[in-house]
């Protein structure tokens, strides 16, 4: 009696393709190379993906969606304020980083040219803006718009620049348990939103004396 085939879902498509790239250091040759070594047709990937490269974008949407999904089930997660929500995103974000280490820095280390690394991220850039601006409460909104040019799109962007400049410090990060990008991500939240409120000069002076360190440390 033949054996029935388990059903094929995108979560199981995603898993696939980081387990081949992570045990052949290489994406797939081709959708139907991928499909066979796999056991399923090639139509059934293509009910989920149009390319192969659609699935590396993916995968770090499924990283913030997953995140989001955490963080939302503490039961207080409602009542913090956008600075207390952004640190719950982050530190939950890079424990779900580090829990998949191997894949993303390959992925991110793979081509010479950064900005193709980078490619992958577009969905999970388009997500983070999205979650940014939902989590803006009224009185920051209110603090924010007492600034000049204000503008809610430059502070989607700026969060957003933020995240990437977390990601290399962290892609870098040879400490136990990542350690310091805890306290990067402490220090960095923090002096974004005291620029933010326009009184940054204590946090300025601690983050650079924390990135100081680091630099001489390792050179």
């Amino acid at each position: 009696m033949a054996t029935k085939k388990s059903e094929i879902t995108r979560d199981k498509i995603v898993s696939m393709y980081m387990k081949h790239k992570l045990e052949n250091a290489e994406k797939p040759k081709s959708v139907y190379q991928f499909a066979k070594e796999n056991d399923f047709e090639e139509k059934q990937f293509y009910s989920f993906f149009g390319t192969l490269e659609s699935i590396e974008k993916e995968i770090y949407k499924l990283f913030f969606e997953n995140t989001v999904q955490l963080i939302q089930k503490d039961a207080n997660y409602n009542t913090y304020d956008m600075k207390s929500k952004m640190l719950s995103f982050y530190f939950t974000f890079f424990e779900i980083l580090s829990a998949n280490r191997s894949y993303v820095v390959m992925s991110l280390k793979e081509d010479k040219n950064q900005l193709k690394n980078l490619i992958q991220l577009s969905s999970l850039r388009s997500e983070f803006k999205k979650y940014v601006a939902e989590i803006i409460t009224d009185e920051e909104r209110i603090q924010f718009e007492k600034l000049q040019n204000f503008q809610e799109k430059a502070i989607q962007e700026s969060a957003w620049i933020q995240l990437l400049v977390t990601l290399k410090f962290w892609l870098e990060d040879k400490s136990p348990a990542f350690e310091k990008t805890d306290i990067f991500i402490e220090k960095s939240v923090k002096l974004s939103f005291e620029l933010m409120n326009t009184t940054p000069l204590d946090s300025l002076i601690d983050f650079g004396k924390f990135l100081f360190k680091e630099k001489t440390q390792k050179n």
